[in-house]
């Protein structure tokens, strides 16, 4: 079944300005918290409970973060505590404050491995690169000047921006439902942008919450990393969004983690297939000849990456580079320097 001829629209055409809110539906408020990077933000959401709110999502652990939360809390807010904080996924932006909303009294409930996944690497500091992301990049085929930039320099780590976490939590599954602002909510895991990211159906109305996995405008990023470099998250996002297909409707008010809320849910997942897709097929027909990893970005992004962004590009060409592999459609073999070359199987063969 192919997509409803229905639009994407976005019911509020501006967002909610530092320390303040916007109710998108009765005790639901969309928040908004700055980020240091070219997305520059990211949503946040709080549900009234009648004495406390549950929060989703928190934001970076930053000074400025702590701040807006502490004047939205005094506002609207309205002065009641958060009770409960619930996180869809382990990327910093948005588990940053969990623990701090945690000594404040707050319950902490989120997938496991998200939990997994955000204790470990806020325990796993660094000062320098280790020697297996060297590695890592090396196998990339990372541009020769950006790699010596990072040999040496004290590399990205969640402890710079995400609270510590709890030692106990709560366990978000898939397939059961929690009670929110009043609301039942069915809890749906998608795949790819994160592992097991929590995404929540309400029962009683047409709101959904997608935190990454559900975004309107601009696509999540699907990265491989050191930890698991021949990882296949491509394959696992196309998988859940054709699993949310069937339960996506016209009406649902998609509540994204990042820019505007959003109606056409059913148009935006196929959207969201046929642009990886689309990708796969500009990127295996520009493996004819053999390429790392760093010279993937025009048939993958339709235009060339330098600058901060550079490393979420290296990681997402090298996530689609593997599902060619894993699908049998190219091959790959080391380079004398330790870089791996990719072509498509029917022109590798032939040499």
């Amino acid at each position: 079944m192919g997509p409803t001829t229905a639009g994407i629209r976005y019911p509020h055409a501006t967002a909610p300005e530092a320390g303040e809110a916007i109710e998108v539906a009765k005790g639901v408020l969309w928040m908004r918290l700055p980020l240091p990077m070219a997305l520059d933000h990211v949503n946040v959401y709080a549900l009234d409970e009648g004495d406390s709110w549950t929060v989703i999502d928190t934001g970076f652990d930053s000074r400025k973060s702590r701040a807006i939360w502490a004047d939205l809390l005094a506002g609207p807010m309205a002065g009641k505590p958060v009770s409960r904080v619930v996180i869809t996924h382990h990327h910093p932006d948005h588990v940053g404050l969990a623990g701090w909303f945690v000594e404040q009294g707050a319950t902490l409930h989120m997938p496991r491995t998200a939990w997994l996944m955000a204790r470990m690497l806020t325990l796993d500091a660094h000062d320098v690169p280790t020697p297996e992301t060297l590695a890592f990049y090396r196998h990339c085929g990372m541009d020769a000047q950006v790699y010596d930039s990072r040999k040496d320099t004290r590399p990205f780590n969640f402890a710079d921006c995400v609270a510590p976490l709890p030692v106990g939590f709560n366990r978000l599954k898939d397939g059961e439902t929690i009670i929110m602002g009043g609301r039942v909510w069915d809890i749906r895991m998608g795949n790819g942008h994160a592992p097991e990211h929590a995404t929540f159906w309400s029962r009683d109305d047409n709101l959904v919450i997608g935190g990454d996995q559900l975004l309107p405008s601009i696509s999540a990023n699907l990265g491989v990393y050191a930890t698991e470099p021949d990882a296949d998250p491509v394959a696992e996002w196309l998988t859940s969004c054709a699993a949310f297909i069937p339960l996506a409707r016209d009406d649902h008010f998609v509540l994204g983690g990042h820019k505007l809320p959003f109606t056409g849910l059913p148009l935006r997942l196929h959207q969201m297939i046929e642009n990886h897709h689309g990708a796969l097929a500009r990127l295996e027909a520009f493996l004819e000849q053999p390429r790392r990893g760093g010279d993937c970005f025009m048939p993958v992004f339709k235009r060339e990456i330098t600058g901060d962004a550079y490393g979420l590009a290296l990681v997402e060409a090298i996530a689609h580079l593997n599902h060619l592999q894993q699908a049998g459609r190219v091959n790959r073999w080391l380079d004398a320097d330790g870089a791996y070359l990719w072509q498509t199987v029917a022109r590798s063969k032939e040499n």
